[in-house]
């Protein structure tokens, strides 16, 4: 696999060495005979899973991402994610494909605290939510987190909080549509600035439809040898391209014959209630299903007074269940086929 230039810069004395001897590999790989490689997918919705890839078309995502972002030789770009996933392999592949000069801050929960960025200009960086939300609790990090020029959030929704922190930013700030079977993000949606959306441009050569149950069709040929039905059910703007996702159609609980979308329930509680928390479904005798919150907030009566002021009856928790950590993937998904 031919690639152009990239500078690395690995942390020196690093309780990480297992990241760096990770990156080390995973280059090897690339580099090598094999036109493919293998990914594995976050677990979100089910159990992780390896699939093999092939080479050319992680080069075309590449591609199109650094031409949609006009990135270019000698930018820098910041790996701060668990390269066992594709969003990080496609970090490498990007700088690889374009040229960039790639820091590697190893993977946390603070990424921007690194002394290996301190006299950097990040071009270019892709975080999970949580980091960017553990960022901006603290000075600093939000000073380095604003000087990025084009920062990618991906891996689980943004809420309504964190992008109002994020919509003042001087530099562009994008979140990511995507999954492992298309290579990382396949369509971006601008959320500060000028050109802020709440729909999802998909990338050039990437054409998307819905089927009757309004799931996410996507045709990208350049990226997936087959057109791919999703369970993401979308909603489109008026041009029958630019789309917002509504949330998982196996996200859906059907509560005494009332169909429920897990993602929007989450979406109104997220204004009243500070501390973590996601909605799933369990099966009930009765209703066949109820609504059941997880969550790390331990107060019954203020959890209760939140639901009776801002949920229709039916969609209200009938369960909630405390714990001292939200169940999260590796990727800071929740773990909703858990299915408690």
């Amino acid at each position: 696999m031919v690639t152009n230039c990239i500078v690395l810069i690995y942390p020196i004395n690093s309780p990480s060495i297992i990241k760096m001897l990770t990156l080390n590999t995973f280059i090897e790989e690339w580099n090598s005979l094999s036109k493919t490689i293998m990914v594995q997918t976050s677990g979100s919705t089910g159990a992780p899973k390896h699939m093999m890839v092939e080479k050319a078309r992680m080069v075309a995502s590449a591609k199109m991402t650094c031409q949609f972002l006009g990135l270019k030789p000698h930018d820098t770009a910041l790996l701060c994610m668990n390269l066992d996933y594709i969003a990080a392999k496609m970090m490498v592949v990007r700088a690889l494909t374009c040229g960039m000069k790639l820091v590697d801050v190893g993977v946390g929960g603070h990424p921007m605290a690194s002394p290996l960025i301190a006299n950097e200009t990040i071009d270019f960086a892709a975080m999970v939510p949580l980091q960017v939300y553990n960022s901006l609790q603290h000075p600093q990090e939000k000073e380095k987190l604003m000087s990025v020029h084009h920062l990618l959030i991906g891996g689980g929704a943004l809420d309504e909080k964190l992008e109002e922190e994020l919509r003042h930013f001087p530099h562009a700030v994008w979140s990511t549509y995507g999954m492992t079977e298309t290579l990382s993000h396949i369509a971006l949606r601008r959320v500060n600035g000028e050109y802020a959306s709440m729909w999802y441009q998909p990338l050039e050569g990437i054409h998307v439809s819905a089927d009757e149950e309004h799931c996410l069709i996507i045709d990208a040929p350049a990226l997936c040898p087959q057109v791919l039905y999703t369970n993401d059910i979308v909603e489109f703007a008026d041009d029958a391209c630019h789309f917002r996702v509504l949330g998982r159609k196996d996200n859906v609980i059907c509560s005494g014959g009332i169909k429920i979308q897990a993602e929007e329930v989450e979406r109104i509680l997220r204004k009243q209630i500070d501390q973590p928390f996601f909605i799933t479904g369990q099966k009930d005798e009765k209703y066949g299903e109820i609504v059941v919150m997880v969550t790390e907030e331990h107060d019954m009566k203020k959890l209760e007074t939140i639901f009776e002021k801002t949920l229709p009856k039916y969609w209200r928790p009938k369960k909630v269940i405390t714990v001292g950590r939200l169940p999260l993937t590796e990727t800071g998904k929740p773990k909703r086929q858990l299915r408690i």
